[in-house]
């Protein structure tokens, strides 16, 4: 039986949203800015450290147990490759399209040169920051990647989520290695970490009973955060910053409508309009926290249950996916590297732009277990490109509402390119829509 809409988790979480929103507004407007960070934004906090609690075991058990299930090596390597193949081909795909409707529109246009001047002043420590950490990046050698999945030490990965692809380096481990040993001495550590993945199902089911009033909260610190006191402040930079943020959400949302939908023609025959009801609570807990990692738990969740995956490609596929797939992320360097550009009167030729996509794409996967690893790419990609990365300082005002924006679409791009694995690997199993 369907329940009432208001009960269902999908619109509680909506609910939690619009109530954020008008809070942040009102507590803006009235001076309540000091209460809420004080007493409403630790909510949200406790509600994403609750997530990423169960991040890691909930990787460690499910990857071992999908592993254990293959019972062929074979079978694992060729599913890695086609992960890996499809996520950095989706990669491309949006910052081609990035690119395209920037070039289109040409935001940088409509920045009045007082504000850039405003803008420009007022985050000069932000970039200063960001410079550095992109620098380190840049440091790295070619192989730093792959040197840095082997851990030194498991327990200390594994208290560290920006270290996820550590701990499914690990895992996989365990897995292969159970893989070779004889059933009757495997069993007993299967069934184990396969009561545990049970185990941290349901205590996802209990986080999410809370999760529209940690959205609440998340949402009311946001807007608190960008306005302060003084909301028109927020509404001038918005208004100033307009089209850019126009420009990015256009590009996510031709992104979805146009790779995603065609990725589902080639490897499935699932309707986007589905696809996107089942994983909705995922999207939307992505929007709100900012953060791939901390929804994992939920997106895996509604990727197995209501989507249809088989665990053994969930458990694969999207730890990976919440590491390295930055579609929205990358979709966003590009535009805001073409909008710093065009602000600052530059005109960017064919070859720059060509690489923009690929030092996007490589700086994607690089920078992935960096902290505010988007702003960071930013720097790598406007230093190949040559454009100065104080311009950084022009977007940095809008940038947490289109990172909700771009970790949404992160977070969909994961559970597309589960489905299209499962398919080729006939582990898709039916649609439950109606189960909320």
């Amino acid at each position: 039986m369907k329940k009432v809409w208001y009960k269902q988790l999908h619109w509680q979480i909506i609910i939690g949203l619009v109530l954020g929103l008008i809070w942040g507004l009102v507590a803006s407007v009235t001076g309540l800015s000091s209460f809420t960070v004080d007493y409403i934004q630790p909510i949200g906090t406790i509600f994403i450290n609750l997530l990423k609690l169960i991040a890691v075991p909930l990787i460690l058990a499910s990857l071992i147990v999908g592993v254990t299930s293959l019972n062929d090596i074979a079978k694992l390597s060729r599913m890695g490759g086609k992960t890996i193949g499809i996520y950095l081909v989706t990669t491309m795909l949006a910052i081609t399209i990035g690119l395209t409707v920037v070039n289109v529109i040409q935001p940088g246009n409509f920045l009045p040169v007082e504000t850039q001047e405003q803008l420009m002043s007022g985050y000069q420590d932000n970039i200063e920051g960001a410079d550095q950490s992109a620098q380190e990046v840049l440091d790295r050698t070619p192989m730093s990647f792959f040197v840095d999945i082997v851990p030194e030490n498991f327990f200390a990965a594994a208290s560290d989520n920006g270290n996820m692809l550590q701990v499914v380096f690990v895992a996989l481990l365990l897995g292969i290695g159970l893989m070779q040993i004889p059933t009757e001495k495997s069993k007993s550590l299967v069934n184990f970490f396969d009561s545990l993945n049970e185990v941290i199902i349901k205590i996802v089911d209990l986080i999410m009973k809370v999760a529209p009033y940690g959205v609440f909260a998340l949402m009311a610190g946001v807007i608190v955060d960008l306005a302060g006191d003084d909301i028109g402040q927020a509404l001038d930079l918005l208004g100033a910053l307009f089209w850019y943020t126009f420009t990015v959400i256009l590009g996510l949302f031709l992104h979805l409508m146009i790779v995603y939908s065609g990725l589902f023609k080639i490897f499935s025959k699932m309707k986007l309009r589905d696809f996107f009801k089942a994983i909705r609570p995922a999207m939307l807990l992505g929007f709100s926290t900012s953060s791939s990692a901390a929804t994992l738990p939920v997106t895996m969740e509604r990727v197995e249950k209501n989507v249809g995956v088989d665990e053994e490609v969930a458990s694969f596929v999207l730890p990976i996916g919440a590491t390295i797939n930055m579609d929205g992320t990358s979709l966003y360097q590009a535009v805001a590297a073409v909008f710093i550009a065009q602000a600052l009167g530059m005109d960017l030729g064919i070859a720059q732009q060509i690489t923009i996509v690929l030092t996007a794409t490589l700086a994607s996967i690089g920078s992935a277990g960096v902290p505010g690893a988007g702003i960071i790419m930013l720097v790598i990609v406007l230093q190949a490109i040559q454009v100065p990365v104080e311009g950084i300082a022009l977007i940095l005002g809008v940038d947490r509402i289109l990172d909700m924006c771009r970790t949404a679409v992160n977070i969909t791009g994961d559970a597309a390119v589960s489905v299209a694995i499962a398919h080729t690997e006939g582990l898709l199993g039916e649609m439950h829509l109606d189960d909320e």
